[in-house]
Protein backbone atom coordinates (compact mmCIF):
# COMPACT_ATOMS: atom_id res chain seq x y z
CA UNK A 1 0.00 0.00 0.00
CA UNK A 2 1.49 3.48 -1.30
CA UNK A 3 1.40 5.77 1.34
CA UNK A 4 -0.94 9.04 0.62
CA UNK A 5 2.65 11.54 2.38
CA UNK A 6 5.00 12.23 -0.54
CA UNK A 7 8.87 12.39 0.98
CA UNK A 8 8.76 16.24 0.74
CA UNK A 9 5.36 16.16 2.90
CA UNK A 10 7.16 13.92 5.49
CA UNK A 11 9.94 15.71 6.04
CA UNK A 12 7.83 18.33 7.11
CA UNK A 13 5.59 16.11 8.98
CA UNK A 14 9.00 14.60 10.59
CA UNK A 15 10.12 17.88 11.79
CA UNK A 16 7.05 19.58 13.22
CA UNK A 17 5.49 16.34 14.61
CA UNK A 18 9.21 15.35 16.44
CA UNK A 19 9.16 18.77 17.69
CA UNK A 20 5.56 19.28 18.82
CA UNK A 21 5.72 15.44 20.46
CA UNK A 22 8.59 16.05 22.20
CA UNK A 23 7.05 19.56 23.63
CA UNK A 24 4.03 17.25 24.73
CA UNK A 25 5.84 14.55 26.68
CA UNK A 26 8.12 17.00 28.15
CA UNK A 27 4.59 18.11 29.91
CA UNK A 28 3.43 15.08 30.65
CA UNK A 29 4.41 14.75 34.37
CA UNK A 30 4.89 18.61 35.15
CA UNK A 31 5.07 19.24 38.47
CA UNK A 32 2.34 21.97 40.30
CA UNK A 33 4.81 24.90 39.75
CA UNK A 34 5.21 24.24 36.40
CA UNK A 35 1.40 23.79 35.52
CA UNK A 36 1.27 26.94 37.02
CA UNK A 37 3.73 28.96 34.71
CA UNK A 38 2.34 27.15 31.92
CA UNK A 39 -1.13 27.75 33.01
CA UNK A 40 -0.24 31.05 34.01
CA UNK A 41 1.14 32.18 30.43
CA UNK A 42 -2.46 30.90 28.58
CA UNK A 43 -4.38 32.57 30.72
CA UNK A 44 -2.57 36.07 30.19
CA UNK A 45 -3.28 35.89 26.33
CA UNK A 46 -6.70 33.45 26.70
CA UNK A 47 -8.25 34.96 30.10
CA UNK A 48 -11.30 32.23 29.63
CA UNK A 49 -8.52 29.67 30.91
CA UNK A 50 -8.77 30.88 34.46
CA UNK A 51 -11.82 28.83 35.16
CA UNK A 52 -9.41 25.79 34.49
CA UNK A 53 -7.17 24.65 37.15
CA UNK A 54 -3.81 24.77 36.31
CA UNK A 55 -2.46 21.07 36.65
CA UNK A 56 -5.68 19.83 33.94
CA UNK A 57 -5.12 22.38 32.06
CA UNK A 58 -1.43 21.53 31.28
CA UNK A 59 -2.44 17.56 31.11
CA UNK A 60 -4.47 18.44 28.77
CA UNK A 61 -2.21 20.49 26.87
CA UNK A 62 0.17 17.68 26.94
CA UNK A 63 -2.12 15.32 25.61
CA UNK A 64 -3.35 17.63 22.83
CA UNK A 65 0.79 17.93 22.20
CA UNK A 66 1.01 14.44 21.87
CA UNK A 67 -2.07 13.36 19.33
CA UNK A 68 -0.88 16.05 17.32
CA UNK A 69 2.99 14.97 17.16
CA UNK A 70 1.52 11.50 16.91
CA UNK A 71 -0.86 12.43 14.14
CA UNK A 72 2.06 14.05 12.26
CA UNK A 73 4.24 11.81 12.56
CA UNK A 74 1.84 8.54 11.56
CA UNK A 75 1.61 9.01 7.66
CA UNK A 76 -1.95 7.32 7.13
CA UNK A 77 -3.26 10.54 8.88
CA UNK A 78 -4.33 12.97 5.48
CA UNK A 79 -1.91 15.93 4.96
CA UNK A 80 -5.15 18.19 5.10
CA UNK A 81 -6.31 16.75 8.77
CA UNK A 82 -2.83 16.83 10.16
CA UNK A 83 -2.13 20.15 8.80
CA UNK A 84 -5.37 21.63 9.97
CA UNK A 85 -4.94 20.45 13.35
CA UNK A 86 -0.73 21.92 13.01
CA UNK A 87 -2.49 25.31 11.76
CA UNK A 88 -4.75 25.26 14.63
CA UNK A 89 -2.37 24.77 17.27
CA UNK A 90 0.08 27.43 15.55
CA UNK A 91 -2.57 30.01 15.43
CA UNK A 92 -2.90 29.24 19.25
CA UNK A 93 0.91 29.91 20.01
CA UNK A 94 1.12 32.98 17.53
CA UNK A 95 -1.80 34.27 19.71
CA UNK A 96 0.60 33.80 22.89
CA UNK A 97 3.18 35.87 20.77
CA UNK A 98 1.08 38.56 20.17
CA UNK A 99 -1.05 39.27 22.72
CA UNK A 100 2.01 38.69 25.68
CA UNK A 101 3.51 42.04 26.45
CA UNK A 102 7.06 42.07 25.90
CA UNK A 103 7.26 39.26 23.12
CA UNK A 104 7.80 41.57 20.62
CA UNK A 105 9.03 45.34 20.10
CA UNK A 106 6.52 48.26 20.59
CA UNK A 107 4.68 48.87 17.17
CA UNK A 108 6.57 45.94 15.62
CA UNK A 109 6.40 42.31 14.81
CA UNK A 110 9.53 42.00 15.38
CA UNK A 111 10.46 39.83 18.57
CA UNK A 112 12.43 40.67 21.81
CA UNK A 113 14.79 38.47 23.23
CA UNK A 114 11.97 37.53 25.61
CA UNK A 115 9.64 36.90 22.63
CA UNK A 116 12.12 34.96 20.08
CA UNK A 117 11.18 31.47 20.84
CA UNK A 118 7.28 32.16 20.56
CA UNK A 119 8.28 34.06 17.36
CA UNK A 120 9.72 30.94 16.13
CA UNK A 121 6.21 29.38 16.04
CA UNK A 122 5.31 31.05 13.23
CA UNK A 123 6.91 28.09 10.99
CA UNK A 124 5.21 25.93 12.25
CA UNK A 125 1.85 27.72 11.01
CA UNK A 126 3.35 27.78 7.44
CA UNK A 127 4.11 24.30 7.89
CA UNK A 128 0.18 23.25 8.53
CA UNK A 129 -0.94 26.08 5.81
CA UNK A 130 1.10 24.04 3.31
CA UNK A 131 0.11 20.85 4.41
CA UNK A 132 -3.62 22.06 3.59
CA UNK A 133 -2.71 23.86 0.39
CA UNK A 134 -0.85 21.28 -1.27
CA UNK A 135 -3.56 18.56 -0.43
CA UNK A 136 -6.54 20.95 -1.87
CA UNK A 137 -3.99 21.24 -4.66
CA UNK A 138 -3.43 17.92 -5.69
CA UNK A 139 -6.99 17.21 -5.66
CA UNK A 140 -7.80 19.51 -8.54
Amino acid sequence: MKSPVSPHQMVLRLATGASILNSGLSKRGADEDTAMGVHGMAVGTYPFLDKVDPVSFTRALSAGEIALGTALLFPLVPNKLAGAGLSAFAAGLLGLYLRTPGMHKPRSLAPTDEGLGLSKDLWLLGAGLSLVLESCERRR
